[in-house]
């Protein structure tokens, strides 16, 4: 089964159905790690930014918690210990900070992709960033 470890940005599409030329493709990846034809993980800071963004997007805690809940059932959690996050602060070579982290979760977890609206922003990775169309199409062409 292919590992993913879904960005911020694509849970964000799922959760809030924003206008994005990915929402259609975020929630296919999401109803896949659902269903589990895909074994899917999001980094534990993340879910603070999810919690964050809503919360300034105006929604309510009980809903912001709400969607905390639903992400935890549908991803596992990956983090980082001390020493991975201090390599991170001392990478120079991705432009954000937040990225080279998702990077560091999806390599804890050895997953074969980042899932990102944002490819652009790991050409440095160590693991593929695919954008959620893509992976879309490259487990259709498995089946």
């Amino acid at each position: 089964m292919i590992k993913v470890l879904v960005d911020t940005n694509v849970i964000i599409n799922y959760l809030t159905r924003r206008e994005d030329k990915y929402r259609e493709s975020s929630i296919q990846v999401m109803e896949m790690c659902t269903e589990h034809q895909l074994e899917g993980y999001v980094a534990f800071h993340s879910l603070s930014i999810i919690w964050y963004t809503s919360g300034r997007m105006g929604e309510p805690e009980a809903k912001r918690r709400e969607w905390l809940k639903l992400v935890s059932t549908i991803l596992e959690t990956s983090s980082a210990g001390h020493e991975a996050v201090v390599e991170a602060v001392n990478n120079v070579i991705f432009r954000d900070f937040e990225d080279n982290l998702q990077d560091i979760c999806a390599q804890s977890v050895n997953a074969d992709y980042i899932v990102t609206v944002n490819t652009k922003d790991y050409e440095h990775s160590h693991v593929k960033a695919v954008t959620p169309l893509e992976l879309v199409e490259i487990v259709n062409s498995m089946n």
